[in-house]
């Protein structure tokens, strides 16, 4: 098996003395799970990095094995995880993707509006700037695999609606795609959603 593509980093983790074992969301193949030796050396620790955008080649290691990867960066996410809303904005998203995907079903609606999040997340200037669009992504998600119907927030919706709206995805996302499974996970937006609210409660747009 060989396969080359864009993908989205989703997750890395240490695995023996110098690799690590990545998850990383493609639009053709779906979510892909990979080794990648010497990844914690100097040239591999700035390109993965969860929210980067990457080139993959995986090869096949045997029937047994994880495939092995090399990734080469495009476009990296690190300037903006110095900054704590969109850290914590990219932590939930592709921890939460990581987490719900079941590797090799093609998403391809999914690989789209993660790297419209992603892109949505650096670039706005605000927080309000792309809140809504993790909750669309965060509806899309539920309704791609199954969970749900609800459409993505309307373009006129207030703050706290939108708020509320987080609220109430957030409890579909832990009941019905992270139970039993999700506590790390539903962690990260625990911390993305107290800083939302504080940009109510402060009337600031700090980023």
């Amino acid at each position: 098996m060989l396969i080359r593509a864009p993908a989205l980093l989703c997750a890395v983790r240490p695995h023996g003395e110098h690799g690590a074992v990545i998850r990383a969301l493609t639009a053709a193949h779906g979510m892909l799970a990979a080794y990648v030796a010497g990844a914690r050396g100097r040239e591999l620790r700035p390109v993965l990095i969860p929210g980067n955008s990457v080139e993959i080649e995986l090869r096949a290691r045997g029937d047994s094995r994880l495939p092995s990867g090399r990734v080469e960066l495009v476009a990296s996410r690190a300037p903006w995880l110095a900054e704590p809303l969109p850290a914590a904005g990219i932590g939930w998203a592709t921890g939460l993707t990581a987490a719900t995907l079941p590797d090799g079903h093609p998403y391809p609606a999914l690989h789209a509006g993660l790297s419209a999040l992603m892109d949505a997340i650096c670039h706005a200037p605000s927080a309000r700037g792309w809140a809504r669009v993790l909750a669309g992504y965060e509806a899309l998600l539920l309704r791609e695999v199954g969970y749900g119907t609800a459409p993505a927030p309307p373009p006129e919706e207030d703050w706290e609606t939108l708020l509320a709206r987080l609220e109430r995805q957030g409890n579909a996302i832990a009941n019905r795609l992270l139970a039993d499974r999700g506590r790390d996970v539903m962690g990260l937006r625990a911390i993305l959603l107290e800083r939302l609210k504080r940009i109510g409660i402060d009337r600031k747009d700090t980023p």
